[in-house]
């Protein structure tokens, strides 16, 4: 009995050390099951690959312009290619990191009422440009870049007074921007950067009394020399099949009603 008694503290005391080395130093915004991701060495995954000619002009404009806008309904992968667009830029040293962004607008909700500090509410509402980051990197590199600064993550008033140089910098979600916010955002980009500004001007979550910045721009940039417009479809889009489906009767709907989401902004 002494010697079965001796044993088990320490069967017990070896699983939870390995079990508590999981989580190490309480990094949450990636909090999901570790094991399979830990184990993946690629850098990134290199099968990425546009899936329709839009998609292919996405790619194709990312590497050659140093600023692009994406333009499309839901599930068309705008964010995704950006996302691994900037991850193969830095993997091949053509930038030094990579600044994802996003407006903090809530859709129909309030952060004031999520529990914890500023970064606890905003962690939830950036989570799927780390959803991204997931597929194209292994969480261990991911939560290195993290720490050094090489990946940053951060809503767009946290862009304010600086300069990003030799970055690769993605604003998400823009249809949320003011005109103000996005004519801040793009004179943001400092030397050897490019930019690329995805968004989805049928879900614009701004106030009546805002116009929206991503709507705006597109008179306003669109003859100007290295910048590029791409406008993905229902016929681009790349997640369940009924996603494509919904696209089109709420366009029909919107048509039908006479619902301008375009006009000032909305």
């Amino acid at each position: 009995m002494a010697k079965r008694s001796a044993r088990n503290p320490k069967v017990v005391h070896s699983h939870e050390a390995k079990v508590t080395s999981l989580f190490d130093g309480g990094w949450t915004p990636l909090g999901q099951g570790g094991a399979a991701g830990e184990d993946r060495e690629q850098s990134y995954r290199r099968t990425v690959r546009p899936q329709s000619d839009n998609q292919r002009a996405l790619v194709e404009a990312m590497t050659t312009h140093p600023l692009t806008l994406a333009l499309g309904p839901a599930g068309t992968g705008k964010t995704y290619l950006a996302v691994s667009a900037a991850v193969a830029a830095m993997e091949a040293s053509s930038v030094g990191r990579i600044v994802l962004t996003r407006p903090a607008v809530e859709a129909g909700e309030s952060l004031g009422f999520l529990p914890g500090d500023l970064h606890e509410k905003l962690a939830p509402y950036l989570r799927p440009l780390y959803d991204a980051l997931n597929d194209l990197l292994s969480f261990e590199k991911i939560r290195r870049f993290l720490e050094l600064g090489v990946i940053e993550v951060a809503p767009l008033a946290y862009m304010r007074g600086r300069t990003l140089n030799n970055a690769f910098v993605i604003l998400d979600e823009a249809q949320n921007t003011t005109v103000g916010q996005m004519k801040m955002f793009l004179t943001r980009l400092g030397y050897g950067s490019k930019a690329v500004i995805t968004g989805d001007v049928t879900q614009i979550d701004l106030g009546v009394e805002h116009a929206s910045g991503l709507v705006e721009i597109q008179s306003i940039l669109h003859d100007v020399p290295g910048i590029e417009f791409i406008y993905l479809t229902e016929r681009d889009v790349v997640r369940h099949h009924l996603v494509r489906e919904i696209i089109r009767a709420f366009d029909s709907h919107e048509k039908a009603n006479e619902i301008k989401r375009g006009n000032n902004g909305r």
